[in-house]
């Protein structure tokens, strides 16, 4: 490629040393079109070598005590955080992101995984019984359980990464982590803190490359003994099929077809910013995004003219300005599929109020081949609709009528996913009972997007297996062991 001398070129992290690759993927700035980064493509050979790497490792990271490597965590937090801008302006410009979100939500989030992990590791606490009749007390003892193989998806790429790095070596586990390689730069940043950390070689691997070979060597490796995988269920399925011979521990956190429930009671001047928030933060490309939204018939006309109105003041364009909300899709491929489902929505007889096909898309000149989209609301859809059923994972949203809770909780329930859900009313009984109804792993009332990392996160049904969180994920990356002493 003649350009090639221009572009940035990343190295697989093996064993505490930065290794060129023999092939590589191009990579692309979303919010131009064009190729700005070479990314290994590797492969069952460099998986291989960062398996050895990490099982090499294992031993004197496992024997080191949770203070330990709690310091260490928080050095590398330390040290994330003293660069968080220039972190924040590569997820922007790999990701297409925009730079406000990249600075106020990815970054510190990740920093924040970090020292989350390095806490909770020093206060989590065994169990013990005692049995006087038999002379016996029993307790339970948790060690690491080796090698993890860790994937993570491209929306939030440092954030979802980190969210799975942390716990495992927190634990004493090493790990093996292939991030997505539409979104490789930031993981390849971060590399290159570990030694000023103190992370020991070996510890943390980063193999860069496309899920079908690296993704699938690592999965089938023998020796990773558990896999924690971020991204779509169509996936999800395969590595569910691919790890099944070496009965492997896996944590499956999936997609998304989340309901938004608004009743006649609900504070608008709350409920609306925030959905329409919870609707195209980050290009609607966030698991957790509100794709259909119920309202409660009496106020659906109100409701409908403000969402669209707060919608239209969202503005799309260079990730890069501060005064943006809506960046970049991920990709070329990934803009017409979003683009697709509006099209068949109108083919089914909705009604596009604004966004995508109705109004103009003005981009700089510098942005012109990005893969920009506007917020797009769609009306008079039916539930049987793709739209309604299917994971769009971009800025679309579907508004449509209810009237009663108990109908209401049917429709939002009828769906193969079951990952978050957001209740909007002024009625204690009320948002409990929904609550308590929803077939969703995450429901958030009167409110979106509030996290305790202490407490589980993960979904329902298609949405995925296990659960994440600080007891979750201590109890994922260790094995317990019972033991009993007679005396």
């Amino acid at each position: 490629m003649a350009h090639s001398k221009a572009l940035l070129v990343l190295e697989n992290f093996i064993g505490g040393k930065f290794v060129p690759c023999s092939s590589y993927i191009d990579s692309y700035n979303p919010s131009t079109g064009d190729v700005y980064c070479r990314v290994p493509d590797s492969g069952k050979e460099e998986v291989e070598a960062a398996v050895k790497a990490a099982k090499e490792a294992f031993p004197i990271w496992s024997s080191k005590s949770p203070l330990e490597r709690s310091q260490i965590l928080n050095k590398l937090a330390d040290l994330i955080e003293h660069d968080l801008e220039a972190f924040a302006q590569a997820e922007s410009k790999d990701q297409g992101k925009t730079i406000t979100f990249a600075r106020t939500v990815d970054i510190p989030r990740a920093v924040h995984n970090f020292r989350f992990f390095a806490s909770s590791i020093l206060h989590h606490v065994t169990e013990c019984t005692e049995m006087p009749t038999m002379g016996c007390v029993h307790y339970t003892s948790r060690a690491p359980v080796g090698v993890a193989g860790l994937i993570s998806p491209w929306n939030l790429p440092l954030y979802l990464l980190t969210w799975k790095i942390a716990p495992a070596i927190a634990c004493g586990n090493t790990v093996v982590a292939k991030p997505s390689e539409m979104t490789s730069v930031t993981a390849w940043m971060m590399c290159k803190l570990m030694e000023k950390a103190g992370v020991p070689p070996g510890v943390v691997n980063v193999v860069f490359g496309a899920g079908a070979k690296a993704g699938e060597a690592l999965v089938c490796h023998p020796d990773v003994p558990l896999i924690s995988f971020t991204g779509s269920t169509l996936t999800a399925q395969r590595i569910t099929e691919k790890s099944a011979p070496h009965c492997k521990r896996l944590s499956l956190e999936l997609g998304g077809k989340n309901p938004a429930i608004i009743f006649d009671d609900a504070d608008l001047g709350q409920c609306i910013p925030t959905t329409v928030r919870s609707s195209f933060a980050n290009q609607g490309e966030i698991c957790l995004c509100t794709s259909r939204i119920f309202v409660q018939r009496g106020i659906y006309s109100e409701f409908l003219k403000r969402f669209v109105e707060e919608t239209k003041k969202w503005k799309t364009g260079n990730p890069s300005d501060p005064t943006i909300n809506v960046g970049a899709l991920i990709s070329k491929e990934h803009l017409e599929k979003v683009r697709n489902y509006v099209k068949k929505a109108q083919a089914e007889g909705a009604r596009v109020l604004c966004g995508e096909g109705v109004d103009p898309l003005a981009l700089p000149p510098g942005n012109q081949k990005g893969y920009f989209m506007l917020p797009t609301v769609i009306a008079e859809v039916k539930d049987e609709s793709c739209c309604m059923q299917e994971e769009i994972f971009g800025p679309v949203t579907c508004v449509v009528p209810f009237d009663t809770e108990e109908e209401v909780i049917r429709r939002a329930n009828g769906v193969k996913y079951g990952l978050a859900a957001t209740v909007w009313s002024g009625n204690v009984g009320r948002v409990h009972r929904v609550a308590h109804r929803l077939q969703s792993g995450l429901v958030w009332t009167n409110c979106w997007l509030v996290r305790d990392l202490n407490l589980p996160f993960g979904g329902m049904k298609a949405s995925g297996i296990g659960r994440e969180g600080a007891k979750d994920s201590y109890e994922f990356f260790t094995e317990v062991k019972t033991i009993t002493i007679k005396h």
